[in-house]
């Protein structure tokens, strides 16, 4: 009886040793993942930008439209700086292009 106490207690052992590697690789697919979301997501919005300031660029579309559109979106003074907006409401603005 204690050969098979002790091959149960074995197997227990074994049992939660695969448990945990499953969910140590689970959590490495969700982070690889996680990794790959947020790099696409950004690629995304660099080419929405890209091609928005494009637009502005070549006139198909106003500067003033761009600038309505970032004013109340853009709440950090670094960021509305970036764009020649105004402190934190919605003043005038510089020339972006």
């Amino acid at each position: 009886m204690a050969k098979i106490d002790e091959r149960i207690v074995a197997l227990e052992e074994k049992l939660k040793q695969l448990k945990m590697q499953h969910q140590r690789k689970e959590a490495r697919t969700r982070a690889v993942e996680a990794r790959r979301s947020r790099r696409e997501e950004l690629r995304r919005k660099v080419l929405v930008g890209a091609v928005v300031l494009a637009k502005v660029e070549d006139g198909s579309l106003e500067e003033k439209v761009l600038q309505g559109w970032l004013a109340p979106a853009l709440t950090r003074a670094e960021d509305r700086a970036l764009f020649g907006l105004d402190g934190e409401g919605h003043g005038e603005a510089r020339t972006i292009a």
